[in-house]
């Protein structure tokens, strides 16, 4: 029996992707017990994004030298954590466990119930695969689209960024990053798109960077060394967006923008970014260097 201000436990590992196509679970639950108190275990610099669109009320990190007990074939779990796993409803846990270790060791805690939903996502769309668990609580809708709604905080700090980098016009977000090498549109044509688009005046362009990308080539600005949090108070003041198959790619797309999204070896039809105004443009032969600038240009054109 779930009470009136239930407790839920979100487990959640895997990069910015894979927790923003996880969002329409944590949404489902909040529209369902709107004063419900929702905890998310995870990396806290993804998991952040949660309580910036009011979905969480609180992060612990999956780096937490007691979570390492959930994982183990013999835990032995002080008081105080089984105090807290008790104090939950229903622990909800989306990390790997192919044997069932953490979901058995989470009962052995406390966990009144587990509602487990692999991360591993066979058929169909990632989406709707992990938002299928929630069936067991009458809760389900097919071909849902991640929403991440930010705060007036987190709007206000993405205009000051680009009022401090002396960006003022409509502004098109490229980011030419992702997992894989062989995920991502060549850099010189991310360049050349760039200028294309300042030359048009329609946009102007900014380049995001994260840690592992390249910055590119030329004088054009760079958005970089930001805590995601700002990261997506800076895209939710955008325009326009265009990307490789990547986690911002997904958060764009769930800030509601306009989002241009890049695809050669990737499966866009399981891992692709969803929102009501997302174009994918493939590869046909999944060669992304077969993608030419002349095609992005033309859907960033089509915009409107």
């Amino acid at each position: 029996m779930i009470s009136k201000q239930p407790r839920f436990l979100f487990l959640r590992g895997g990069a910015i992707g894979d927790f923003i196509l996880t969002l329409p679970a944590l949404s489902a639950l909040r529209d369902r017990w709107p004063d419900a108190h929702i905890e998310v275990v995870g990396y806290p610099h993804i998991a952040r994004l949660a309580q910036a669109g009011g979905l969480a009320d609180a992060v612990r990190s999956l780096d937490e030298a007691g979570m390492a007990r959930f994982f183990s074939h013999r835990p032995a779990f002080p008081q105080e954590q089984i105090q807290y796993i008790r104090s939950f409803d229903i622990v909800f846990s989306y990390l790997h466990d192919r044997d069932g270790i953490v979901q058995n060791n989470l009962k052995l805690a406390g966990a009144k119930l587990v509602i487990y939903g692999s991360p591993l996502v066979e058929s169909g769309h990632a989406v709707d695969h992990l938002l299928r668990p929630l069936e067991s609580l009458a809760i389900f809708e097919a071909d849902v689209i991640p929403r991440l709604v930010l705060g007036d905080d987190h709007r206000k700090g993405g205009r000051e960024i680009l009022r401090a980098m002396g960006i003022t016009g409509p502004v098109a977000a490229l980011h030419s990053g992702s997992g894989s090498r062989r995920k991502n549109w060549p850099a010189d044509r991310f360049v050349a798109l760039a200028e294309r688009i300042k030359c048009e005046g329609r946009y102007q362009p900014l380049f995001i960077v994260g840690e592992a990308d390249q910055p590119p080539a030329g004088e054009m600005p760079v958005l970089s060394g930001c805590e995601l949090s700002e990261v997506a108070g800076v895209l939710s003041e955008c325009a326009v967006y265009v990307g490789n198959d990547s986690g911002i790619t997904h958060l764009a797309a769930a800030l509601g923008l306009p989002v241009v999204a890049l695809y050669g070896p990737s499966d866009a039809d399981r891992w692709g970014a969803r929102g009501e105004r997302v174009t994918h443009l493939r590869s046909p032969d999944g060669d992304l260097n077969n993608l030419e600038t002349a095609q992005v240009f033309e859907a960033v054109g089509d915009i409107r």
